[in-house]
């Protein structure tokens, strides 16, 4: 095995325990403090999107961030579309991301959803360059696979279809999630816990629903419990932003998780974003009242 493609298999495999602790949304100073391969430590990103660390000759990431003004797209078909760095094709950068797509280079993709906060995607493929428009196109691949061999390409296309059109419903999730988390300042709008990796971002219209857009003002942010309890329709909140508390589970006798965590919360009103175009949607949740009222 070369000592690129190691490292690059060692940079896979830091991933997956950087996700186990963080989740698959990781922060940038974890990206920027990378890991150690063979005492040299290797970053994940610099300020550059296409980035090439001094042991590698090729790209080992590239990066979309927050406020780019690349304006990285999302194509129809499971594909992603990267801009240029600049407008010169012939860049460095650039010319090194195109023989990352000869050569069948694996990289990581870091798709910026809040200042910081990176979802992270392993391994991508560059499969396509456009010169005129300025811009490369890219794939998802699964990282349960093992790397393909070049006999093999045409083998793994469908399922990089597929991968990517996974990745792009996923990072719709998680950008929603992080939106929602950060309009609720990182806390249960119910109970009000902290803890960031016991938080979801609950919708108040399915996102099934032809009205469930991801929206912040269709979502709250609620911890494990609450969110659970908010989905199964042991709680809700009405369109005053107070939790309402099904009657049978009222009435119930149980130890004190049941009486802390649900009962004493009938009638509180919940934390609210600051902002305005923020609040829960009063419409959703008149609407999500009447089933509660109904499935009690």
């Amino acid at each position: 095995m070369s000592e690129e493609l190691a490292l690059r298999l060692a940079r896979f495999a830091w991933l997956s325990r950087q996700v186990e602790v963080h989740g698959d949304v990781l922060p940038w100073s974890v990206l920027l403090q990378g890991f150690e391969f063979e005492g040299d430590r290797v970053p994940l990103v610099s300020q550059q999107g296409i980035f090439k660390p001094r042991l590698l000759s090729l790209p080992l990431s590239i990066r979309s961030a927050v406020d780019s003004q690349y304006d990285d797209a999302h194509l129809p078909g499971g594909q992603l579309h990267y801009r240029y760095r600049g407008t010169d094709p012939f860049h460095r950068e650039n010319q090194g991301l195109r023989e990352a797509m000869r050569q069948h280079v694996p990289l990581v993709y870091l798709h910026g959803l809040m200042a910081g906060r990176y979802l992270a995607s392993w391994p991508v493929y560059v499969v396509g360059d456009d010169p005129a428009g300025l811009t490369f196109t890219v794939q998802v691949d699964a990282a349960a696979y093992p790397l393909p061999e070049p006999a093999d390409l045409d083998l793994g296309e469908a399922r990089r279809d597929y991968v990517t059109s996974t990745f792009r419903r996923r990072l719709h999730q998680r950008l929603f999630r992080e939106r929602v988390l950060s309009a609720y300042r990182e806390r249960c709008a119910m109970c009000r816990l902290r803890h960031r990796e016991l938080l979801d971002a609950a919708h108040i219209v399915a996102d099934r629903d032809p009205a469930g857009e991801p929206r912040v003002s269709n979502g709250l942010s609620l911890c494990k419990l609450h969110h659970a309890a908010f989905d199964n329709l042991f709680i809700t909140v009405d369109p005053d932003y107070r939790v309402v508390v099904r009657r049978d589970v009222l009435e119930e006798e149980d130890g004190p998780m049941l009486r802390h965590g649900l009962q004493e919360l009938h009638g509180v009103v919940i934390g609210l974003p600051r902002r305005g175009e923020w609040l829960p949607s009063r419409e959703g949740l008149e609407e999500r009242l009447g089933r509660f009222r109904r499935a009690g």
